[in-house]
């Protein structure tokens, strides 16, 4: 293939903060363009919108059904090859499902779904039509976050025994969804965001981070959410203990109203022989603490890293890499999987470390078992999916 993949998006228009980080992080290595789009479920926003991207008028759709079915009855070297959805949690099934049922691969926003059973519907989609499928979990798309990873699969920690997550955010300290401010107002909605708010947004980050860098799978947990702001219908606060695979045990907070917090998801990970430490907010460096040896910070850039982190990585040692290129290092695998799959080849072990539908699926059995253990006068909850 002697071209780039062809994308289209649903959802992400004008005021949409999502949408821009996605179309720079598709865009940023070149091996994806964007070709058209339903950029709202409001046609005349969708044209504004897809206008100020300079797309043709004839490939910028009001609804993302009509976008679907003109783009499937274009000539093959014309049409999209994948959509990318970036919409409010209630309206990610459908487009995916309508999507990968006429032929068109996906990437989509997380949280997956808005419930567990959509997941699970959309797993057997999937399998039914054999379309790649790529979940955005961001955070994972970090080169030091992979490179802890395989450390810990390495076994350089020695066997896991405590795990710790946590995400403070700071920007719904104050009741913010009675303003015009889109994003705190869907975000807190149940009926367009789900049964959890702070947990469902940013608290699913937390957890994927957690069974991702670790390898290891929650059995069981002991969750309290709570609602801080008066008059907020969804959780903007909460914390989790948590039970893993082979004994390991640990606790995740995530909250929107630590007052002067931006961004600071931080993991730690504590095994026999050591432990590793992440900052979001410092992320080119990997702390790692020895028992018997002195602190060691590995640093992005380096030849001494994984091959999944440097791959992970564009620019020389010392050069700031953050949130738009581990966003980019998820769209780059997937692209560079899914042209291989379109060329009948075999794809690198490094591209096909992203996301997918088994992550979303346990994102989701992880915002029902924490409402119900929140619920619960039991409290400790088996991790069901």
């Amino acid at each position: 293939m002697s071209r780039k993949l062809r994308m289209g998006m649903i959802g992400g228009g004008k005021d949409a903060f999502i949408g821009a980080v996605h179309r720079m992080s598709a865009i940023m290595d070149g091996e994806i363009e964007l070709v058209c789009g339903a950029f709202s479920s409001d046609a005349e926003k969708s044209r504004i919108s897809g206008s100020s991207l300079y797309l043709p008028n004839d490939r910028v759709y009001g609804s993302f059904e009509e976008m679907i079915l003109a783009e499937k009855k274009l000539p093959e070297d014309i049409r999209m090859d994948f959509v990318s959805i970036v919409t409010p949690n209630h309206m990610h099934f459908a487009p995916a499902r309508m999507a990968m049922e006429n032929g068109f691969h996906v990437v989509l926003d997380k949280p997956v779904t808005f419930t567990l059973a959509e997941a699970i519907q959309l797993r057997e989609v999937i399998e039914k039509t054999g379309m790649l499928f790529c979940l955005t979990h961001t955070y994972t798309g970090y080169p030091m976050i992979k490179e802890a990873r395989q450390i810990i699969a390495a076994g350089k920690l020695g066997k896991i025994r405590k795990i710790q997550v946590e995400y403070p955010q700071g920007w719904l300290t104050e009741f913010r969804e009675g303003s015009n401010y889109k994003q705190a107002a869907w975000r807190t909605d149940p009926k367009r965001s789900g049964i959890s708010g702070c947990m469902g947004d940013i608290g699913t980050h937390a957890f994927n981070m957690a069974e991702y860098v670790s390898g290891l799978k929650v059995t069981a947990l002991c969750a309290e959410l709570n609602i801080v702001v008066p008059g907020r219908q969804l959780d903007d606060d909460g914390a989790v203990l948590l039970r893993f695979e082979q004994g390991a045990t640990g606790f995740l907070y995530a909250t929107q109203v630590a007052a002067g917090e931006e961004n600071n998801l931080k993991i730690r990970i504590y095994g026999e022989l050591g432990g590793l430490e992440w900052y979001q907010e410092e992320a080119n460096s990997l702390r790692l603490k020895w028992l018997h040896e002195p602190t060691q910070v590995l640093r992005a850039g380096n030849p001494y890293l994984s091959s999944y982190a440097r791959f992970g990585t564009r620019t020389p040692a010392g050069h700031p890499e953050g949130y738009l290129e581990a966003f980019a290092n998820l769209y780059r695998n997937f692209a560079l999987t899914l042209r291989t799959k379109l060329e009948g080849g075999n794809p690198e072990k490094e591209w096909l470390d992203f996301p997918g539908i088994t992550e979303g699926i346990r994102g989701m059995a992880f915002i029902e078992n924490v409402v119900r253990s929140s619920r619960s006068d039991q409290k400790w909850t088996p991790f069901e999916v």
